[in-house]
């Protein structure tokens, strides 16, 4: 398979500080890479770069082809960029953003309208198309910007924290419409820090911190790395911690560890549902009372945690240039 987005030991410093030091990628045709990686780590760095908005200062890629230093406007010809804020005008309307970008692009009048419409439907936002932006919400923002990411329909796009800020519900929708977007055969490159949206929508994880990449692999892979099922148990009262100890410690492949404050004790086991109903039949047998009992899986969380020390939520100041509100969609010569 032909990678259509790669990198080969991209390096970007501000003053003192090394934004990315050698980072290594490569996205296939059709496929998501998801950069996982806290603030600071150098997500948007590298995003800025591939998508020639930044000059890297070591290191060479090559996006849909080509060279993002001496075939920068071809470069940006073929891909569609939507950055952590959305890039619309608030005082035109969702129709007339869109209109607006097609004319840009050379489209045409009449054909720009079209793609307008178009989108418009694709987004769910028809009903909303004659309204000023500024009416919008965050989510109904988010999905006019990417979809002025699509009017020049890029089969290559980088999406940078899209759903940063989103509720819930909005950034379900926004799932649901990136993945659309790739089923059709769309090459994505997508920034998080959000752990659910890399399992979710993301082929590949590249895992990255202080500008490295640190692993990379599928959720499984990365998963499977950390190893560590879990029988995590919480009684009913303090006086029994002592026997599900005892009890937990017959099925554990290590030290059983106690939190008095919760009640709660976890082992490290191996062999999944038969050692669960194994801990099940014994503290049953021993008269324990159980508030709830589960067969934990290892996580991305546990995953980015045990790379980097910290929590994916523990985010570290950002470190890197701040990019403007700005949005480059295919074929933006700037």
């Amino acid at each position: 398979m032909v990678d259509v987005i790669q990198a080969r030991g991209l390096v970007k410093t501000y003053g003192k500080l090394r934004a990315l030091d050698g980072l290594d990628l490569a996205v296939p045709e059709g496929t998501v890479l998801g950069l996982l990686g806290p603030n600071g780590a150098g997500k948007t760095t590298a995003v800025r770069i591939l998508t020639t908005l930044l000059t890297a200062d070591g290191g060479s890629a090559q996006v849909a082809g080509y060279d993002i230093g001496s075939q920068a406007s071809k470069v940006r010809s073929h891909i569609g960029v939507s950055g952590q804020y959305a890039a619309v005008d608030e005082y035109l309307t969702g129709f007339e953003n869109l209109d607006m970008v097609g004319r840009l692009y050379g489209l045409g009048a009449k054909a720009a309208r079209a793609r307008a419409t178009e989108l418009l439907g694709r987004f769910s936002l028809e009903d909303a198309g004659d309204r000023p932006v500024k009416t919008y919400s965050g989510g109904m923002r988010r999905r006019l910007d990417l979809a002025g990411a699509l009017v020049a329909s890029p089969p290559v796009l980088f999406l940078d924290e899209p759903t940063t800020g989103l509720d819930p519900r909005s950034r379900i929708d926004m799932w649901e419409v990136i993945a659309e977007l790739v089923s059709g055969g769309t090459t994505l490159l997508l920034t998080t820090q959000y752990l659910e949206e890399a399992d979710r929508l993301a082929d590949d994880i590249l895992v990255i911190d202080h500008g490295r990449a640190i692993a990379q692999g599928t959720a499984d892979e990365l998963k499977a790395q950390v190893g560590g099922e879990r029988v995590e148990v919480v009684v009913s009262s303090r006086e029994d911690l002592d026997a599900a100890r005892s009890v937990l410690a017959e099925v554990a492949i290590g030290a059983v560890q106690v939190d008095d404050h919760t009640r709660r004790l976890t082992a490290p086991v191996r062999g999944g549902a038969e050692v669960l109903m194994q801990a099940l039949r014994g503290i049953d047998a021993a008269g324990i009372g159980v508030l709830d009992i589960a067969l934990r899986r290892p996580t991305l969380d546990d995953v980015f945690l045990s790379l980097t020390g910290h929590a994916a939520e523990d985010a570290i100041v950002e470190a890197e240039a701040k990019p403007g509100a700005a949005t480059v969609k295919a074929g933006d010569p700037a």
